[in-house]
């Protein structure tokens, strides 16, 4: 990677870091939520997708290792899941917030700067070659794993971190369509990448 790849990958890491340092700050002092108090509120943060998508774009950007399976996946997850993230708040949830001061900071870093470096920077720096078929498919495994453990829990605990995954306001029919929905742009965006990819990788090679 160059040197301006390089930096590229230490500001995506910064953004990162930062917002989710600022969202908890932001939370621990607040008093509005389904938690009432703290750590439960501090640590439900990490219970939302935005949360651990940046979280995995944060780690692989900053990552060497590029032979892996694991590293493939989770750098191609990191991709996938920071583009969704952006994709759907601005297309779904950005008209329900209302927010001021440091939450909007923290919500400006995570659900729109991380996701144009996190993309722009997988696009112009890579690494190239990473990503093909099979390293698409894992890539599924980590947002099933996010649903699941998220429908499981909010039937537990009544708590759901998106209204559009919310089965008591939707029920569970409308949700898995819901999250049908989400899959076929997360597949479609997972077919987008592995095919860029060989096409920037056959220019690099040229």
């Amino acid at each position: 990677m160059t040197m301006i790849g390089r930096v590229w990958s230490w500001v995506t890491a910064a953004a990162v870091l930062a917002g989710i340092v600022i969202q908890l700050f932001v939370t621990a002092s607040g008093s509005d939520g389904f938690f009432p108090d703290n750590p439960d509120r501090v640590l439900n943060v990490f219970a939302y997708f935005t949360i651990q998508s940046n979280l995995i774009l944060g780690v692989t950007v900053l990552t060497l290792d590029r032979r892996s399976t694991l590293f493939k996946t989770l750098r191609l997850n990191g991709v996938l899941c920071i583009a969704v993230t952006g994709i759907v708040y601005h297309l779904v949830l950005a008209g329900l917030d209302s927010l001021t001061g440091w939450a909007a900071v923290a919500n400006f870093l995570l659900h729109t700067a991380t996701p144009v470096l996190g993309v722009l920077g997988w696009a112009l720096f890579g690494p190239r070659g990473t990503t093909d078929l099979r390293i698409a498919a894992w890539s599924v495994v980590f947002p099933l794993l996010w649903l699941a453990f998220t429908l499981i829990r909010g039937a537990f605990v009544g708590f759901y971190p998106y209204p559009f995954v919310d089965v008591n306001q939707h029920g569970y029919g409308q949700v898995l369509l819901n999250c049908l929905l989400v899959a076929v742009l997360f597949l479609a965006l997972a077919a987008g990448a592995t095919a860029l990819d060989r096409r920037l990788s056959k220019t690099v090679e040229g």
